[in-house]
C-alpha cells in the first residue's frame, strides 16, 4: 500500500470514528432529554390527579418545550406531552390554550383518543357542539377499540378496569351522543369523569403489576 492510500484508509477510519461518538453523544442526549421529560410528566401527574391542575401545567409545559413530539410509555396507554397541556389547561379554565394545544396532540399522534376526548370538551364549551360531539364520541370509540385490543393481545390488558366501571360508562355517554337530546351537563361530567379516571387507572395498573411481579418471584423461590 502506498503513502498515499494508507493516508486515506487513516482519514476514513477518524471519520467514521468521528461519526459513530457524535451519534453516541446524540443517543445519550436523547436519552438524557426523555428521562428529563418523563420526570416533569411524572411530577405534573401528580398534581393533577390531586386536582391541582394550575399547579401541574408549568410541569407540562416544560416536557413541552424539552420534547414536543414525546409519547408517554408508563404503560400501554399512551398520551402525548401536548395531551397534558391541553388537560391542565382545560382544568385551568383556560379554554383558548387548551384548544390549542390539544389540537397539536390530535396532530402529532392519531392514536391519542384522550386528546380527542378533551379537545371535544373544549369545543363544546366553546359554542362548537356539533363538532364536540364527533370529538368525543371518537375519542370515545377509540378507547373502546383498544380497550379490546388489549383484553385480548396484551398481558397487561388484564390489569385493566376490571370491574368495567370506566368502560361502562363510555357506553352510557356515546348512547347519550347517538339520542336525539343530549344532555351537555351530563355528558360533560360523564367524559370528565372518564378522562380523569383514565390518568388514575395507570397508576392502579402499574401498582397491581408490581404486585403481581412480587407474588410471582416469591411462588419461583424453591
Amino acid at each position: 500500500m502506498d503513502i498515499a492510500n494508507f493516508k486515506l484508509q487513516i482519514a476514513k477510519v477518524k471519520i467514521f470514528q468521528f461519526s459513530f461518538f457524535i451519534l453516541l453523544f446524540a443517543f445519550l442526549l436523547s436519552s438524557c432529554v426523555s428521562f428529563q421529560v418523563g420526570g416533569e410528566i411524572a411530577k405534573g401527574r401528580l398534581e393533577l390527579t390531586r386536582g391541582d391542575p394550575k399547579v401541574s401545567l408549568p410541569y407540562f409545559q416544560r416536557a413541552a418545550a424539552l420534547d414536543p413530539n414525546y409519547i408517554t410509555n408508563f404503560t400501554v396507554l399512551r398520551e402525548g406531552v401536548w395531551t397534558y397541556v391541553g388537560r391542565a389547561n382545560y382544568a385551568s379554565g383556560n379554554l383558548p390554550e387548551a384548544r390549542k394545544a390539544l389540537e397539536q396532540a390530535r396532530s402529532r399522534y392519531e392514536h391519542d383518543y384522550l386528546a380527542r376526548l378533551y379537545l371535544g370538551l373544549v369545543l363544546s364549551r366553546q359554542g362548537e357542539r356539533d363538532r364536540g360531539s364527533k370529538e368525543i364520541a371518537a375519542g370515545l370509540r377509540g378507547l373502546g377499540e383498544w380497550f379490546g385490543y388489549i383484553e385480548k393481545y396484551v398481558q397487561e390488558g388484564r390489569f385493566w378496569d376490571p370491574t368495567k366501571q370506566i368502560q361502562g360508562e363510555m357506553r352510557k355517554s356515546l348512547a347519550m351522543i347517538d339520542g336525539r337530546e343530549i344532555n351537555w351537563q351530563e355528558l360533560t361530567q360523564n367524559v370528565e369523569w372518564i378522562g380523569m379516571e383514565m390518568e388514575r387507572e395507570i397508576d392502579r395498573v402499574i401498582e397491581e403489576e408490581r404486585e403481581h411481579r412480587l407474588k410471582e418471584a416469591e411462588n419461583s423461590r424453591p
